[in-house]
Formats: C-alpha cells, sequence, structure tokens
C-alpha cells in the first residue's frame, strides 16, 4: 500500500525537478570543481601535482548509488518507536529556539559582534556560539511550518515572512560567519520552489552566481579590511632556508600570480582553494597515511573538556606540512582550512571512506526525498528534504566537521520520521 501511495501520490512533483536528488547536490559537486579549473595560476603556485578528479567522479558514482537504492526501494525513515510525539515536534522546535534567542542575546549583552572586528569573531564564546546557531534553525523551520499551513498565502504574509527571515540572516551576519546565512539562504530558495512559485533552471543558475558573488566579495572583503598587525592576520610567509632555484621560482610564480588583479582571484578563490586543498589532502595521504577517522572523531570530542586539537586546525597542518619546504603557506597558521566534503573523508580513510560517505549523503536525501512525494509538498518533510539537502551542499566546500550541524541533522530527520503520515495524507494540520 505505502509503495503505491508513494508512487501514484507525488502531489506537486512537477515543481521540484531542478532540486531533485538525481539534479542539484551532483550538479554544485561538478560545478564547484569546474569553476575551481580557473585557477589564475594559483595550482603552478601551490605546485599542484595530484589530481582530485578521480576522488571527484568517485564521489559522484557513490551519490548516485545511494540514491538509486533509496529510490528503487522506496526507502522512508521509521518513527524510531516515538510515534506517540506525533504532532508534538512542533514545541521542541520552539524550545530549541528560545535556547537559541537567550544564547544569542547573551553574545550581543557581551559584546560579540564579528562582523568588522576580526579579534572578537574569533573568540566567540563557543558554548553561547554553539547555542545560539538555535535561533536561526528554529526560524527556519517554524517559519515553513507557518507557511506550509497558510491556505492563502497573500502578498502581503509573504512579505512578512520574507522580513522576518532576512532579519534572522542579518542577526547572524553580525557575528562574521557566512556558513549560517548560505543555509538559511539556499533552505529559504527550495522551499519557496517548492511551495510558492517555481523556479526556472536559468533563474536558479543566475541566482546561485549572484550568491556566490556576494559571499566571495563579502569574503574579500573580510580580508582586505583586517588589521595584519594582529598575529594571526601577518600574512608573512614562512621562514625557511630557500636554494637560490627555489627563491627564483617563488617570486616567478608570484609575480605570473600577481598578473591577476586580487578582486578577480577573489571572485572564485574559494572554489580554488577548496580544488587545492583537496589535491594537498590526497598527495599527503601518499607519502604519509590516513588520519582514520580523526578528523570525525575530533568534530565530536570538540564539545568536550580541555584543550581540542578542532579537525579543521589539523587540516590546516596537513596541507601547510607540503607547503612550507617551498616558502609558502597554503592557509596561514593559526586559521582553519575547509577541506571539502570530498577531502574530508579521503584524508580519514582514502577512496573506501568517499565511496561509503557519498552513498549515506545520497541515501539520506533520497529517502527524505521519498517522504516529499509520499505526502505532498506542502509539509514538514518538505523543510526536512530543504534543509538537510542545503546542509549538505554547504558542507561539500566546508566538509561535514560541525557538530551542531550533526545535531540539527540528526533532530530534523527524527522530527519529520515522527511526523511523517505514512497514509499519504498531509499531517500538518496536527503540528
Amino acid at each position: 500500500m505505502m509503495k503505491t501511495t508513494l508512487k501514484n501520490s507525488a502531489d506537486g512533483l512537477g515543481r521540484i525537478g531542478a532540486f531533485s536528488p538525481y539534479f542539484f547536490l551532483p550538479f554544485v559537486l561538478v560545478l564547484y570543481f569546474l569553476v575551481s579549473m580557473f585557477d589564475f595560476h594559483r595550482f603552478e603556485y601551490f605546485n599542484l601535482s595530484v589530481s582530485v578528479w578521480p576522488a571527484v567522479i568517485l564521489s559522484l558514482i557513490a551519490y548516485y548509488f545511494g540514491v538509486w537504492a533509496a529510490d528503487r526501494g522506496r526507502w522512508v525513515f521509521p518513527d524510531f518507536g516515538l510515534g506517540m510525539f506525533k504532532g508534538k515536534t512542533v514545541w521542541f522546535i520552539w524550545i530549541l529556539t528560545m535556547i537559541g534567542a537567550i544564547a544569542y542575546a547573551g553574545m550581543l549583552a557581551t559584546g560579540q559582534v564579528g562582523l568588522t572586528d576580526e579579534s572578537v569573531r574569533r573568540n566567540l564564546d563557543p558554548k553561547l556560539n554553539l547555542l545560539s546557531q538555535l535561533l536561526w534553525f528554529g526560524v527556519v523551520l517554524l517559519l515553513a511550518i507557518k507557511i506550509f499551513k497558510e491556505e492563502n498565502l497573500t502578498k502581503r504574509k509573504a512579505f512578512n515572512y520574507g522580513a522576518i527571515y532576512f532579519g534572522a540572516m542579518v542577526l547572524f551576519l553580525l557575528m562574521g560567519y557566512r556558513t549560517p546565512i548560505a543555509v538559511m539562504l539556499l533552505t529559504g530558495v527550495i522551499i519557496f520552489h517548492f511551495v510558492i512559485k517555481r523556479i526556472r533552471l536559468s533563474w536558479l543558475f543566475g541566482g546561485m552566481a549572484v550568491i556566490a558573488l556576494f559571499f566571495s566579495i563579502f569574503g574579500f572583503i573580510r580580508f582586505s579590511t583586517e588589521d595584519p598587525n594582529e598575529a594571526f592576520n601577518s600574512r608573512e610567509q614562512p621562514d625557511v632556508e630557500l636554494s637560490e632555484q627555489q627563491k627564483q621560482k617563488l617570486i616567478r610564480d608570484q609575480a605570473i600570480m600577481n598578473e591577476t588583479p586580487e578582486w578577480v582571484r577573489s571572485l572564485n578563490g574559494e572554489l580554488v582553494n577548496g580544488h587545492i586543498v583537496l589535491s594537498k589532502i590526497i598527495e599527503y595521504t601518499q607519502e604519509e597515511d590516513y588520519l582514520k577517522g580523526e578528523l570525525i572523531a575530533g568534530t565530536f570530542g570538540s564539545i568536550l573538556p580541555g584543550d581540542q586539537v578542532f579537525p579543521r586546525v589539523k587540516v590546516t597542518e596537513v596541507v601547510n606540512s607540503l607547503s612550507v619546504e617551498d616558502g609558502r603557506y597554503i592557509t596561514r597558521p593559526n586559521r582553519t582550512t575547509t577541506p571539502t566534503y570530498t577531502g574530508q573523508l579521503f584524508l580519514d580513510g582514502g577512496y573506501p571512506l568517499v565511496f561509503a560517505g557519498f552513498f549515506v549523503f545520497g541515501t539520506v536525501i533520497s529517502m527524505l526525498y521519498n517522504q516529499v512525494k509520499l505526502t505532498g509538498v506542502r509539509n514538514y518533510q518538505t523543510v526536512a528534504y530543504a534543509f538537510v539537502t542545503t546542509i549538505f551542499i554547504v558542507s561539500l566546500h566546508t566538509g561535514l566537521l560541525d557538530i551542531i550541524f550533526f545535531l540539527m541533522i540528526g533532530f530534523v530527520i527524527l522530527t519529520a520520521a515522527i511526523e511523517l503520515n505514512r497514509s499519504g495524507k498531509n499531517s500538518l494540520n496536527t503540528l
């Protein structure tokens, strides 16, 4: 019965195509590395010698295999024996939102606004910063639920909801971090496409270009306005003994790279950095060994007391270990490095872990998509699918190395499974 319902009651699926599991994430992954090929001589400057494409292609194959397996099997998440909470999960969302609001207010009260001050951004209270993320997380879920319940979504109501959403993004822009803004923005776009108005592919591509440009400019401005007198903003290269030949090569490579203005290089700088880091990670594992789960263990260990080596700090150590001897840093010391999700998996366990990690991505997204097909687009399943897809998309660049995102993904999957009406009827009215 469930398979029949799942197959035949795909309410509004014609409006989902651009954001289906079969298209959106693979498209972003391929586009990411294609655009990064316009390196403006940075590959030569950092002496890239290992191709990333075998790992990228394996990522795609594993992802599609996961999507296909879940789609063919019509898999959905079980209710984990928590069906008694059906219709009540919205109260848990409200509780998390209030916790986030209190934590955020505490940060503002203590002057922890890092948008214009790098020293503040680097020293945000870790506990308050972690808990404050629950504010934007709750706003995303609650607003989506409210919109889904609107039988007549007028332009005025849509404007008001959009203003609240934009206000939440501005609040977290003040902290100086881009990731929450990216997650909110993309999740909102996907929900808008599902529920309000279909976004054409041409508009989607144009919007993605504008968003990418915004974040590139944001990063460039943050870099260009930082105080170089601060130790953590030092732009000096490593103090190592170089042969005359190495010195001449360094000068020549830097001169060639600098022929392209810095603001132009910054347009796709984040993508090029991701490409460089992945290549260096693969090269590192050829010379050394895999970290055998050290990165993912560090993610969960980051909440433990005492000094911890954070995963992205470890990535910085890895990639710089290959470039310091050439007289250059890939990432400045005391800074963190985003490894890409492929790089994260490869550093921890090589090609087998890359396959397993992307298979999990594909399976999870496809299962959530099946739940959307089962109940229709105007349902909590849609926000679950949109949110988890967005986190996975963002992690293609950042890696999935933040404990708060694991907790958010777990919460969304759990609550979506609890609220799933397996008869195929919309259960939003019970929320």
